[in-house]
């Protein structure tokens, strides 16, 4: 659902701009407090999973296909905040390296990519897993549901920004129905996408998936025919002073997340790399739509279009199995360090503030000997 230059006018492309910047910028600050520093790397992960999967585009009608949007997926594994800037990072990456998505319209796919599909998704999950079952099953279902409904809200609210500055003279109406039709088609797989990742996520590290936290039932002891809860794990001083305070929280706190964090890494690399050459060829469900209402009567060429990348291929290669391939690779590997970067400096931001704060208080920072 890339917006190419040409399909929204320049007073609306503006006004998304500073929507788009606005929801960074708040992100940016909510981040600091989804993470820690087990997810700040993690969440470098997930933008490059992201971009991964977003090559991967699956077929879900005649003539048209789909692909992974990834603000449910993003927001459930790492915050809605964080999800937030992890979709924005692809996004940036995808319209500068790849000329996917355009330039002046990169506040108009920030909005309806990044922060709709995000908010929607992750205030539907959050509501779903307070009434379901205190179980894994219940957040990959809550997951399933929530990325189907991001994505016809994505639809919309293209149609909304559509019907306010859109470029062609075309029924609102004839829009909105095909937007919306083919776009709950594609919600379907990214419900499975979404619900695969974060149950199989759930099933080897349930600690790192940030929608999953606080869902676990406390442990029950029987004492005297009665069920009481456990006292909680305590750490004595000199673990605590050793390992700091994800080892206070407990022993899965304190599991490394390195071997977790390179096979993401590989499986990214295995999906962008060599996968995404038996991806569907055919327009995904805003390319197909704006070809048959005429929406793309003003398109405009992109900016970067003559980049080395242009299109995920690398130029001068005429092979199309390695030219592909290895712009896959490219794009993972430079997604994973643009957001890794944004990600440490917002932790970093986060480390600062604590510690100053600690300092006027007098007190130690958390986690200190």
């Amino acid at each position: 659902m890339h917006v190419p230059d040409g399909f929204i006018n320049v007073p609306v492309s503006v006004a998304t701009g500073a929507v788009a910047a606005g929801a960074v910028a708040v992100s940016l600050r909510g981040a600091r407090r989804e993470l820690d520093e087990r997810t700040a790397p993690l969440a470098g992960l997930v933008a490059a999973f992201v971009f991964a999967v977003q090559m991967l585009n699956f077929p879900v009608a005649a003539g048209t296909s789909g692909h992974l949007l990834g603000g449910a997926l993003a927001a459930i594994l790492v915050g809605p905040y964080t999800g937030v800037l992890c979709v924005s990072v692809v996004l940036l990456m995808q319209g500068i390296l790849f000329a996917d998505g355009g330039l002046t319209a990169l506040g108009v796919n920030i909005t309806d990519m990044a922060v709709v599909t995000t908010v929607v998704a992750y205030a539907l999950f959050r509501g779903l897993v307070k009434v379901l079952p205190r179980t894994r099953g219940s957040v990959t279902a809550a997951s399933f549901v929530a990325a189907l409904v991001s994505v016809p809200a994505a639809a919309l609210a293209f149609t909304a920004m559509y019907a306010l500055g859109g470029t062609t003279d075309i029924p609102i109406g004839k829009v909105l129905a095909a937007m919306v039709g083919v776009h709950v088609l594609i919600g379907v797989g990214e419900a499975v996408i979404t619900a695969a990742t974060v149950g199989a996520v759930l099933a080897v590290r349930p600690d790192l998936v940030y929608g999953a936290r606080g869902l676990s039932a406390p442990l029950k002891l029987r004492v005297g025919g009665e069920l009481v809860d456990a006292a909680p794990r305590e750490t004595g001083p000199r673990e605590t002073a050793a390992a700091g305070p994800v080892a206070a929280a407990g022993p899965v706190a304190a599991r490394s997340t390195r071997a977790f964090w390179a096979t993401g890494l590989v499986t990214a690399l295995i999906l962008a790399g060599f996968v995404s050459f038996y991806a569907s060829s055919s327009p995904d469900g805003l390319e197909k739509v704006a070809a048959d209402q005429g929406i793309d009567e003003k398109t405009e060429p992109h900016h970067t279009d003559g980049s080395p990348l242009a299109g995920y291929g690398v130029k001068d290669i005429a092979d199309g199995r390695v030219s592909g391939g290895l712009a896959g690779v490219i794009g993972v590997g430079v997604t994973v360090a643009a957001g890794s970067g944004v990600f440490w400096a917002v932790r970093r931001r986060r480390g600062s503030q604590e510690s100053g704060h600690a300092g006027r208080s007098g007190q130690a920072p958390a986690g200190s000997a």
